[in-house]
């Protein structure tokens, strides 16, 4: 019976990444009607999914259950669920596209540079700089897909400023992952 318990929260990370990926074709579902109804559901499934991303992270380090089928669908999922959200919001008028190139392709870059890394045997940790433009990114889509103006606050304004925010720390972690690797591989290559 513990045994059972205990795989159970071994899974449950897994499963919410799970819920995140499925949480995908709801928002953009509903981005395809853009009204406010339409807005309001799509903001509703990206909060849950982003809280799913909070949630599976903490049950991973308190159960001590990192796998690796967790390794390959967490990031798979974070990355799914901006990129797509993001680049349905371009034909809506809601976010600058250069943005959205900007920030897929740094997590490309860095998705490469880690597969090398790991090649290389080198390991490059997360640092909060990258978690700090994880939690901007979220922020200003939730903004973005409500859009209209609520309690008279423009959404879509506070959006933008979030945006870029989300910006910066995204070229600025992305900077640092490839300056780590970099000052990693030249150590070793002059240490051999």
């Amino acid at each position: 019976m513990e045994h059972n318990s205990h795989e159970k929260k071994s899974n449950l990370p897994n499963i919410l990444s799970l819920i995140r990926l499925a949480c995908i074709p709801l928002i953009l579902f509903f981005l395809y009607f853009p009204g406010r109804w339409g807005s309001f559901l799509a903001a509703l499934f990206f909060s849950l999914a982003s809280i799913t991303d909070l949630l599976d992270g903490y049950f991973a380090r308190r159960y001590g259950s990192v796998t690796v089928l967790g390794k390959f669908l967490d990031p798979l999922a974070d990355k799914l669920l901006i990129s797509a959200t993001m680049i349905m919001l371009i034909p809506l008028n809601r976010i600058p596209t250069l943005i959205v190139i900007i920030i897929i392709a740094r997590e490309m870059a860095v998705t490469g540079l880690r597969a090398i890394a790991v090649n290389e045997g080198i390991i490059i940790h997360a640092k909060t700089l990258g978690k700090q433009k994880t939690i901007f990114q979220s922020v200003s889509l939730i903004c973005l897909c409500l859009h209209f103006e609520y309690f008279s606050v423009d959404l879509h304004v506070v959006g933008i400023f979030f945006l870029t925010v989300a910006l910066v720390l995204t070229i600025w972690s992305g900077w640092d992952y490839f300056w780590q690797f970099y000052h990693v591989f030249t150590t070793r290559k002059s240490s051999e």
